[in-house]
């Protein structure tokens, strides 16, 4: 009985701008390092509509121009120290201990899969009290500024008894959704976070407006 409960639906979550509420330290530490630059602030309804990833990418909309290999790292270097700084700040978004909690005692599994660094993604989980409910929480262990999809398939290679097509990748970016086809999984997009409504419409997946509904949706897809 324990065990075929086990391989029944999955949730991968994203960690930043999903289940860490964390917008702000976000647009600070982006407007930060867009000083070393010498560009001007962008306001948060900007930075949801042009962001992307590869993130280079995203500040090439903004610049006109790629950013060179001097300036990515200047602008890297500065995002995540001025992040790091704000991110004290920030907590967990609304319902999540919850919603969590509900999910693990209905006897199904979840994990968490974040482009942010795991030796700061760990430690950070822990400290909210809620890494009890996760099978597996990876965070990014290689360069910063990358996409998600080859992450996505070892992250779910590593998961035992987990099908990835009854796993349902939640996350407030399209390249969750691009990760999740990449690894034979499903998507739910979030609205919370760090893309507008009108660019998460654009990956084909379900979008919602809160993680409550997205645990619906996951409940639905999975089924």
């Amino acid at each position: 009985m324990g065990m075929r409960m086990r391989t029944g639906a999955h949730i991968v979550w994203d960690w930043n701008g999903t289940l860490f509420h964390d917008n702000d330290a976000i647009i600070e530490a982006t407007n930060a390092a867009f000083a070393e630059l010498g560009l001007a602030p962008i306001t948060l309804e900007r930075y949801r509509a042009l962001y992307c990833v590869p993130v280079p990418k995203f500040y090439e909309r903004l610049l006109g121009r790629l950013p060179t290999d001097a300036e990515w790292q200047v602008m890297d270097e500065t995002f995540h120290r001025h992040y790091t700084e704000r991110r004290v700040r920030c907590g967990l978004a609304e319902g999540v201990a919850e919603l969590l909690a509900g999910w693990r005692s209905a006897g199904r599994s979840q994990s968490i899969l974040s482009m942010y660094g795991h030796e700061e993604l760990v430690p950070l989980v822990r400290q909210f009290g809620i890494e009890t409910h996760f099978i597996r929480v990876d965070g990014r262990t290689g360069p910063s500024g990358g996409g998600k999809a080859e992450h996505m398939v070892r992250h779910l290679g590593a998961l035992t008894g987990v099908e990835p097509s009854r796993t349902v990748v939640i996350g407030d970016a399209v390249d969750d959704a691009t990760a999740a086809r990449h690894a034979g999984a499903r998507a739910v997009l979030y609205t919370g976070g760090s893309h507008s409504r009108s660019s998460l419409e654009q990956a084909g997946v379900p979008v919602v407006d809160t993680l409550a509904e997205a645990v619906e949706e996951a409940e639905r897809l999975a089924a």
